[in-house]
């Protein structure tokens, strides 16, 4: 059997099985397309919640963001897991208690103000939209590939699934969804891990592996990826960076993370409030599977690409453009240079391809002497890496076809979490609390719907212009959440003095001083295919990049929160009895369950 059969008929069994689930889980209530029913049992919302988690981002794009960079994105890993933590202590279970479906439906009535419930919808929109575009774009990244279309083609293809099984089944469909979809997920990412790092290192565990000694040149395995890289003028792979820039993009992905409106609300649907504290367990349990796992992914993905490109090492030759036609072991290089994101041109006319870091003074004094005209790997997207690696690993065609089902499972898992929380925050905050509060439930039900699919055209649309790879955009709304409602959500659960205008007037500072940061020096504004002038990372306010930047913003919320609500009145007192009963146990955990 072909590749390409093996993959449709593994893909397409995934797919089946995707839709199927929401066929039987199908959403009858509101209830039911918000929180299914707050049924979901915590072991069950965990493993839901992580494969939510696990998007695109995580399974396409940071190993290559690891493998390219190195040691200083761990921070990804650090990031993302540390927000966990933050939301099963600070946030989850008080969230639960409360009893509402959705963030902007605490926000307004903790607030006691349709205004602030209206804020945090635009600040859920745009985080959420800007985080979706990532999902849309590494599903259309694995569809280009694996099923030998266009990455258009694959975006659209993607867009019509996720509107198969999330405007039919809502949370309730998504879940169940989520679980087969975490199951697809990690068995993709792992099977081809095990593989590689036993023919790297001859121990099947990745995150052992990482740290064994590389068979081939007997000594550590990361010293020789150090050593090949450093060959090549690249940075070695553990060089460190600014520990202080380093340490604010830490926190900015976890405050960020702790912020996600489309993770939060998973922890409305388990039936009480211990459970939400449990889902928050399981799923960092479930994570980890993975995230152990994805610096072995990056660095032996980046080893075993430097050697293919050079065989006998820098001091010999480059690999020919005839050995690339006719070696079944670079296959993988003809078959993504169609898609076009990755591609390669003889500059120098010697039939040889050259890899190395053009920039690197070293380097150009070797091209000068060695008659090289330029790296000559013009394009490697990075979202490619961890889609690529069972080929360039030459592992079998199960294997391959496989890490595709897992790709497209956790991009698409993703995006239902995303457009179920637009939806909500359309039809639930929106037309039911504000333009049409006699709506009945199947009047709702059915704007729901309608609000998902316009999200996912929209998502279809923005996808195809997106502004960076599927992490860069990713990380660009962790920096929005953690500037906007993660801030909120601390002061409405801890803080019995911020009244309704100093929340109001946090979340638009956070957001609107983000936004013009993020626009100012990333060079990309809302409507894609517009360029502006962006400065030069030189030029930075005291150096800090666009993705950096949320942790300020979230400064700014909590101070201009706070001085605002000392400056004006005190909640109403039922607010801060409110705010009491919420945060402080009232007995046995029987007693706080709802």
């Amino acid at each position: 059997m072909d590749q390409f059969t093996l993959n449709l008929l593994v893909v397409g069994a995934s797919f089946a099985l995707y839709i199927g689930i929401a066929i039987w889980a199908r959403a009858g209530s509101t209830a039911e397309f918000y929180a299914a029913s707050q049924g979901v049992h915590p072991v069950t919302n965990g493993m839901a919640t992580a494969a939510d988690w696990m998007s695109a981002a995580s399974f396409i794009s940071m190993a290559g963001l690891i493998a390219f960079v190195g040691y200083n994105n761990s921070s990804f890993l650090m990031g993302w897991t540390g927000g966990y933590v933050l939301m099963a202590m600070l946030l989850a279970p008080y969230l639960r208690k409360f009893g509402k479906f959705t963030v902007p439906e605490f926000v307004g009535d903790r607030f006691y103000s349709t205004t602030a419930r209206m804020v945090a919808v635009i600040c859920l929109l745009v985080i959420s939209i800007t985080y979706v575009i990532g999902q849309m774009t590494g599903a259309g990244v694995a569809f280009s590939r694996f099923l030998e279309v266009d990455a258009t083609t694959g975006l659209f293809i993607a867009s019509t699934v996720v509107f198969c099984y999330a405007v039919l089944g809502g949370m309730k469909g998504i879940t169940y969804t989520q679980v087969a979809q975490y199951c697809v997920l990690i068995v993709a990412y792992t099977i081809p891990a095990v593989f590689i790092s036993f023919q790297l290192t001859g121990n099947p565990i990745p995150p052992l592996g990482l740290f064994s000694t590389h068979l081939e040149s007997g000594q550590p395995l990361l010293t020789t990826l150090n050593e090949v890289l450093d060959d090549l003028g690249f940075n070695a792979y553990t060089a460190g960076t600014s520990p202080w820039l380093m340490a604010l993009f830490t926190l900015s992905l976890m405050i960020g993370t702790a912020g996600l409106p489309h993770v939060i609300i998973r922890f409305f649907t388990v039936p009480k409030v211990a459970d939400a504290r449990w889902s928050a367990g399981w799923a960092l349990v479930f994570i980890a599977l993975l995230y152990l796992t994805a610096p072995a992914v990056g660095a032996m993905a980046r080893l075993n690409i430097a050697t293919q490109f050079w065989p006998e090492g820098a001091e010999g030759e480059a690999v020919s453009l005839e050995t690339i036609q006719t070696d079944p072991a670079y296959n993988w290089m003809l078959t993504w240079q169609q898609t076009g994101l990755l591609g390669w041109e003889d500059k120098n006319n010697d039939g040889r391809i050259q890899f190395y870091n053009a920039a690197n003074p070293r380097m150009q004094a070797i091209a000068e002497e060695r008659g090289w005209e330029g790296n000559e790997l013009v394009t490697f997207n990075q979202d490619i890496l961890v889609l690529a690696n069972p080929e360039i690993a030459n592992l079998p065609g199960w294997v391959i076809a496989l890490i595709a089902a897992g790709g497209l499972a956790a991009a698409l898992s993703t995006a239902a979490g995303l457009l179920l929380a637009i939806s909500s925050a359309i039809s639930h905050d929106l037309i039911k609390s504000v333009l049409k509060p006699d709506i009945t439930e199947q009047g709702e039900l059915l704007w729901a719907r309608i609000s998902m699919a316009g999200a996912i055209v929209l998502a279809t649309w923005l996808g195809l212009n997106p502004p960076g790879f599927a992490a860069q955009v990713v990380a660009l709304a962790f920096g929005l959440a953690a500037a906007t409602l993660f801030p909120t959500l601390m002061m409405g659960i801890f803080s019995k003095r911020v009244n309704s205008v100093g929340a109001i007037a946090g979340m638009l500072v956070g957001l609107i001083v983000t936004c013009l940061y993020l626009f100012t020096y990333l060079g990309w504004f809302f409507i894609p295919g517009t360029n502006m002038l962006a400065p030069s990372p030189e030029n930075y306010l005291f150096g800090i990049p666009p993705s950096h930047f949320g942790p300020v913003g979230a400064l700014l919320n909590f101070l201009v929160a706070y001085l605002v609500s000392l400056a004006t009145e005190e909640p109403p007192q039922e607010v801060q009895d409110l705010v009491e009963s919420v945060r402080i146990p009232r007995g046995a955990s029987a007693a706080v369950d709802h």
